[in-house]
C-alpha cells in the first residue's frame, strides 16, 4: 500500500501518475492525486473526472516504466 508521504509528494508536485490494476496495460488510469483516506486514492484524469481507486494498487510516476503490482 502506498504511504501517506508518496501521495502528499504528488499532489504537492502535481505529478502524473501510474496506476497498475492488473496485468492488462489498458487498465491502467493515469492521472493526479487529489485527495486520500486510509482505503482509497481520488485520481483526476486528463477529461477532469475523478476516479476512487483501492490503495492497494501500485502507484507510480506516469513517466516511469510499467511495472506490474506484486501479487
Amino acid at each position: 500500500m502506498i504511504s501517506d508521504e508518496q501521495l502528499n509528494e504528488f499532489r504537492l508536485s502535481g505529478e502524473k501518475v501510474r496506476v497498475v490494476r492488473d496485468s492488462i496495460p489498458e487498465n491502467d488510469v493515469r492521472g493526479i492525486v487529489v485527495a486520500w483516506d486510509d482505503t482509497h486514492v481520488l485520481i483526476r484524469k486528463p477529461n477532469r473526472n475523478v476516479v476512487k481507486l483501492d490503495r492497494s494498487y501500485s502507484y507510480s510516476p506516469s513517466r516511469e516504466p510499467r511495472v506490474l503490482p506484486e501479487e
